[in-house]
């Protein structure tokens, strides 16, 4: 009787998933609501005059270090990942992460200079090395390899991160810069004593013993060669790796160039209440919001049609020519400024922009993420999601750079170059998609 109780107890948690996923939701959370809050008054506060909070460097200089700042925590999850693989339990990687990353922001509030942004920065660069990479692999731990629960439990983490992207600019829009600073260290501290209350509440053991999982038969596919159907798969992952950088160069214009394309710009005025400039950055995570549960419903609606669903390739040829309209429809409303700096037009240009800026989002990051650990031959798992993440921080070095043209050249020639070469890059994808699929089978 009492092994029928338990069998029926343990059917009954399967079919649910565990508490301790809504614990990482919730930690995931505060700690995207601390990095988005920064990164949406960052650029911001590095070209404010001292007078009105900032650090009055120019636009240029600005852009650049945004740049390097958002490329390089997109590299340092590789370092972090590798050194928690063999020596760091991942809780612990997490906390360090964390605390690392509160120092970082409390260090830009604390003092007004450049010396306490660069201190603050390495902090918050070297934590999210430790905290990205681990969060989300407890949450697949949680699941045995083949839970049909897993993809949804992603789902659902996903949106953790969106909550908190969507509310911090919204949050930090309404204080100073410093004190925009202080609520995103605030915010981490929040997330990390969550975290540490109720983990072994909530997670058990899981991730207290460090991640060496070289067992016999990894050694055992660690040396042996590479099937032909792997290299085929490698080489497609690394194609679609390199075209993603021109997805991510142009949508990372979102914390550089189009912030400042608003802040100058664009009519921010609702009856006599001013919409801050910070919380244009939030539309791209309401539009996920909104948006993500319609095109995952589409993609399955898909795949019951006699064609099936997109192929990979293809959607992120979708995807890219998405983006470039996105830059296209910003060309009017600079065409409408010209040469006046007093001109302001209507914000829906820029809200426009950002919806189909999500929409390509949808197209191409879920999708590439799925198919890199779908398709990775089990002894480069590690190297090829590694390669996946250096695309992005390639990309965002590239976002500024181009960004800073916008200074010398103009919006428009701007605008205009990166919606004109990806949708003709998207539109190339779409013809050889089929060559790429064929790779991938």
């Amino acid at each position: 009787m009492e092994a029928n109780i338990h069998q029926e107890q343990s059917t009954e948690f399967r079919k649910k998933h565990p508490p301790g996923l809504y614990l990482l939701f919730a930690t995931e959370a505060w700690e995207r609501f601390s990095y988005y809050g920064m990164r949406a008054i960052l650029v911001l506060y590095l070209t404010a005059t001292a007078v009105n909070g900032g650090l009055g460097t120019d636009k240029t200089t600005a852009i650049s270090l945004y740049g390097t700042f958002t490329s390089a925590v997109y590299l340092t999850p590789i370092i972090g990942g590798y050194l928690t693989d063999r020596f760091l339990p991942r809780r612990t990687a997490i906390t360090i992460g964390g605390v690392l990353m509160a120092l970082g922001n409390f260090s830009i509030f604390l003092h007004q200079s450049m010396g306490a942004l660069y201190l603050g920065l390495a902090l918050l660069i070297i934590g999210n090395g430790f905290f990205k990479p681990n969060i989300s692999t407890i949450v697949g731990e949680l699941y045995h390899i083949n839970d049909p629960k897993r993809d949804g439990a992603f789902t659902i983490f996903y949106m953790g991160v969106n909550l908190g992207a969507f509310v911090a600019p919204l949050v930090v829009g309404l204080m100073d810069y410093r004190y925009g600073f202080l609520t995103a260290a605030i915010g981490m501290v929040v997330g990390q004593v969550l975290f540490n209350a109720l983990g072994n509440r909530y997670l058990g053991d899981i991730g207290k013993e460090s991640a060496k999982k070289v067992q016999q038969h990894t050694q055992a596919v660690s040396k042996a060669p590479l099937t032909k159907q792997e290299v085929r798969r490698t080489i497609a992952i690394v194609i679609l790796a390199v075209i993603t950088i021109a997805f991510w160069t142009a949508f990372e214009q979102a914390g550089s160039s189009l912030t400042l394309f608003t802040e100058e710009n664009i009519d921010r005025h609702l009856g006599d209440f001013i919409i801050p400039t910070e919380w244009f950055q939030s539309l791209n995570s309401l539009f996920i919001m909104l948006l993500a549960p319609v095109m995952s419903m589409l993609w399955f609606k898909l795949s019951q049609t006699k064609n099936g669903d997109f192929k990979t390739p293809t959607k992120m040829g979708m995807g890219l020519i998405t983006v470039g309209l996105g830059f296209l429809v910003l060309i009017p409303a600079v065409v409408m400024v010209g040469d006046d700096s007093q001109v302001r037009v209507n914000m829906l240009f820029m809200v426009f922009t950002y919806f189909l800026h999500t929409l390509a989002e949808l197209m191409i990051s879920p999708v590439g993420l799925s198919m890199v650990s779908r398709l990775s031959p089990l002894k480069l798992t590690s190297v090829l999601m590694g390669v996946w993440l250096a695309s992005s921080a390639v990309a965002n070095k590239l976002a500024s750079v181009l960004a800073t043209y916008t200074q010398s050249l103009g919006y428009f020639d701007i605008f205009g170059l990166i919606g004109i070469v990806t949708i003709v890059l998207g539109v190339i994808v779409l013809f050889v998609s089929k060559p790429i699929a064929k790779l991938m089978e």
